[in-house]
């Protein structure tokens, strides 16, 4: 049997092996279709799910795989015991869903999983199936090899994140806490990938994430013919009060993690981030910075409008959806300024998750910067604040910490923000190779 002292480096061959099954593995889960449309039309992680489960039995687990809630929403748990089991386990996380993609839109099939030019293509290579096949590839090389790590490591791949996870990991939280008896630690998305600052590379671990509302709102008129006078036409109401909401700006707030960022990155460049000028040094970023920018305020972007359904009829009801996210302390500040813009007309009805942040410290943070560090030299490691939110939330409601850790070295002109849930979205190859060894050194030092 292997002990927990770690044999990967970045020139085993063992761990060669690996990174070419997690490249393989990432394209093979980019053919299986799960979008998530986060209505009764998803087509479910049910067959993405059950290639997991196989992987993993073939490995010589004994897994968990659970039904959650509603047809065809599947989740795999395996347990890999580790050398201490008094220490607290850590859960390595990733959901198997992606949100939808119009492959007229793109340069490659978004379900084709193509591999090409350096890159893997497809819906879902950075959200997250990258990070899933990564975590995948190891699990299964530490059960075959007899590699015992210095705690347990629970491995669960899970559905409906992109939904906000209520036939995932809150239908988990809530029906099957046992699963995660004893996890203490978490990681998962979106973390641990590299941007260019000043000529150096910075890797950023997710350490906060914004609150969620997903925010429907209502207004309700006089039913009628269109040709008539209508003083309370509904949509005029409702269109009225989205373009208030759509021009307005909140106020900046400077978080600590936020903070904590920009004075790591002045450390690494030089650079300054004078607080009454906020927006335009952050701006110098390059690409990064509409992902920081989006942590310095609350945001509230209209993306669903649903009304009327003749021409010449005037509905008595339009809805509007609003994506809302918002900064930790902030919530009864926004509540209250919501408000203050919608008026007294506009019915309010929401979906939220609160804010979630952690501190950058402690024997786990020391283990990723470590691991970061042994396979790149020049890695400056800051924590960072989620612009969106994971099922890190989730899963703190049972008390377990959790970061954003799925690392990346990525090409210094890759937009890799852009590709979240958008067009042409791919993962390097070389840096699902990078991912696996990082994560390998960490996931036996941890």
């Amino acid at each position: 049997m292997v002990t927990a002292s770690w044999s990967g480096t970045a020139g085993d061959k063992a761990m060669d092996a690996v990174g070419d099954e997690a490249v393989a593995l990432t394209s093979a889960l980019l053919r299986i279709d799960t979008t998530n449309t986060g209505d009764s039309g998803t087509v479910g992680e049910r067959a993405a799910a059950e290639f997991v489960a196989e992987k993993l039995t073939d490995a010589g687990y004994d897994l968990d795989y659970v039904e959650s809630g509603a047809r065809n929403r599947h989740n795999v748990i395996v347990r890999l015991a580790g050398a201490d089991p008094e220490r607290g386990a850590l859960l390595i996380h990733g959901h198997l869903d992606a949100v939808p993609a119009d492959p007229a839109e793109w340069s490659v099939h978004p379900l084709s999983g193509a591999v090409e030019n350096g890159y893997v293509w497809g819906r879902g290579a950075v959200d997250m199936k990258d990070m899933v096949a990564m975590a995948l590839a190891l699990a299964c090389h530490y059960k075959r090899n007899g590699v015992v790590p210095p705690r347990d490591l629970v491995f669960a791949f899970l559905a409906d994140e992109e939904a906000g996870g209520t036939y995932g990991a809150q239908w988990l939280v809530d029906h099957r806490p046992d699963l995660f008896e004893g996890v203490t630690e978490a990681i998962s998305e979106v973390g641990g990938f590299s941007i260019p600052v000043g000529g150096k590379r910075a890797y950023l671990i997710g350490t906060a994430e914004k609150g969620k509302r997903w925010l429907t709102l209502r207004a309700r008129g006089s039913a009628g013919h269109g040709a008539m006078i209508h003083p309370d036409n509904a949509v005029t109401l409702l269109s009225e009060a989205i373009s208030r909401i759509g021009g307005h700006r909140f106020p900046t707030v400077m978080t600590e993690t936020v903070r904590e960022f920009l004075d790591g990155i002045a450390a690494i460049t030089g650079w300054q981030f004078p607080e009454d000028d906020l927006e335009r040094a952050v701006g110098r970023l390059g690409s990064i910075s509409r992902i920081i920018s989006a942590t310095l305020r609350d945001t509230a972007n209209p993306t669903v409008f649903n009304a009327g359904y003749k021409a010449n009829v005037i509905p008595s009801v339009a809805e509007a959806r609003v994506d809302c996210r918002i900064l930790p302390g902030r919530q009864e500040a926004f509540t209250a300024e919501l408000e203050a813009l919608l008026g007294p007309d506009i019915e309010m009805e929401w979906h939220e998750q609160d804010p979630l942040v952690t501190t950058f410290d402690g024997a786990l943070v020391d283990a990723m910067k470590a691991a970061l560090q042994a396979e790149d030299q020049d890695a400056h490691v800051l924590p960072y604040m989620l612009f969106g939110g994971t099922d890190a939330k989730r899963f703190d409601q049972l008390g377990i910490r959790s970061f954003g850790f799925s690392p990346l070295r990525l090409p210094a002109d890759l937009d890799f923000s852009g590709l979240f849930h958008g067009i042409d979205e791919r993962v390097p190859v070389d840096a699902l190779k990078f991912g696996v060894r990082v994560l390998d050194r960490f996931l036996r030092s941890c």
